[in-house]
């Protein structure tokens, strides 16, 4: 199985963050990481590769050097994407129908999730005796639909039309013999009575399967490739590297889309928790915890936006990127981006190093763009840091496209991080 298929497959299988940090562990574990509990006491080996998880939703990866360490070569990236999650009383009887309840998850493309089938996927917080456990689930086929009104009702659907996420974008899920059925069936999924649910995180997602496609087959489309990509890439690119004298850390982050201040998000302690207690199962004391973390470097991986074939005037004339032509350096002066003029720099050396080709981006002056967590991130944990990301079309609409050529090299420019 190539690169690509190997990708589609991972984001098939990943439809919310819960799946995603899942399947990431999977892989760390199939490459002999083991895993640390936040609860429990740290023994770490020299030579040994761990990782530890928050939220059943985020995680830290990280390979320590057979011998002592001098610095901390960090990649973050998240692994949420804009979606629609079901209230806690999510189901609605109207007319003849049994709709879903939803609120909107991020800043998604609304009108890409019509007329296309859907599901249900998330995690369930099940009663455990007098306690409560957690159960991961993925209805797994085409469950719901949110169907547009026709044109003969909605005239204006070509025109600017502004869509009410109360009113138009709720999904069907069946008739009234519907009644109940949702909640029976995402227990029976998950293996679980459906008593047995106290509470649960889930989200919708969009069916269709990612292809690869376009002359030559130099792009590919899938869902939430923003930030999929950049995570998976992550993970493949540290189980593939040697620790020498610096320690290797993969962090998946959690809530980067609705602005990462959560407990599993870039925005809280969960990179600075790790880091501090890793020196210290080492042996190091605060003073040379502190000196390795200022002599660190990190990536802030998250994607970037290409050229839109329709509307390059969008863009900045000197200043943008398109898909297949490498890496992307994102700049911004009011630091939305945490990049200047030293990490671009690095970074720039390390991709020169392994080959890979560099673009940079930033946004005209008279559109605002968008975040991403490095610069959150550094809040907590102030390092030397750049926001790349590989060149994508219509980030955050439930059927993203990017390009085929780009995430091989990006695992080989995050090798060359970390080697």
């Amino acid at each position: 199985m190539d690169i690509m298929e190997r990708f589609l497959t991972f984001a098939e299988q990943s439809p919310t963050a819960f799946h995603a940090a899942a399947n990431l562990a999977e892989i760390l574990r199939e490459n002999g990481f083991g895993e640390l509990k936040e609860t429990d006491p740290w023994f770490v080996d020299a030579g040994g590769k761990y990782y530890v998880m928050r939220n059943d939703s985020a995680l830290i990866a990280f390979e320590v050097p057979e011998t002592g360490f001098a610095s901390f070569r960090i990649c973050a990236a998240h692994a949420d994407s804009p979606a629609f999650k079901l209230k806690e009383n999510f189901e609605d009887r109207t007319e003849a129908y049994v709709r879903l309840n939803t609120e909107k998850y991020g800043g998604m493309i609304m009108s890409s999730w019509m007329d296309r089938p859907l599901s249900v996927a998330g995690r369930l917080a099940v009663r455990d005796g007098d306690g409560v456990s957690t159960r991961l689930v993925n209805l797994d086929r085409d469950a719901l639909l949110i169907p547009n009104m026709p044109i003969h009702f909605n005239r204006e659907v070509n025109s600017g039309y502004a869509w009410d996420p109360q009113v138009d974008l709720l999904p069907l899920y069946g008739d009234e013999g519907a009644a109940g059925g949702l909640i029976r069936e995402v227990a029976e999924a998950a293996g679980v009575e459906s008593g047995e649910i106290l509470s649960h995180d889930l989200f919708l997602y969009s069916r269709q399967s990612g292809s690869v496609w376009g002359a030559g087959d130099v792009y590919f489309s899938c869902g939430r490739i923003d930030d999929l990509e950049c995570a998976w890439a992550a993970v493949q690119a540290l189980v593939r590297s040697t620790a020498r004298d610096t320690i290797h850390v993969c962090a998946v982050f959690d809530n980067e889309e609705v602005g990462s201040g959560s407990r599993q998000g870039a925005d809280s302690g969960f990179l600075y928790d790790t880091l501090t207690r890793l020196g210290f199962a080492l042996g190091a004391s605060d003073g040379e915890i502190r000196a390795a973390t200022a002599g660190s470097f990190m990536v802030s991986a998250d994607n970037a936006h290409a050229v839109h074939p329709n509307h390059p005037e969008k863009y900045d004339k000197q200043n943008r990127v398109y898909m297949n032509k490498g890496i992307v350096i994102k700049h911004n002066a009011n630091l939305k981006y945490t990049t200047d003029a030293i990490s671009s720099a690095r970074f720039a050396l390390i991709c020169e190093k392994a080959g890979v080709p560099v673009q940079h981006f930033a946004n005209r002056s008279d559109i605002a763009g968008g975040s991403t967590l490095g610069h959150i991130s550094a809040a907590h944990v102030s390092v030397d840091c750049v926001d790349i990301g590989l060149a994508q079309l219509a980030m955050h609409s439930a059927y993203e496209t990017a390009g085929t050529r780009d995430l091989p090299m990006l695992i080989r420019a995050l090798e060359a991080l970390y080697s």
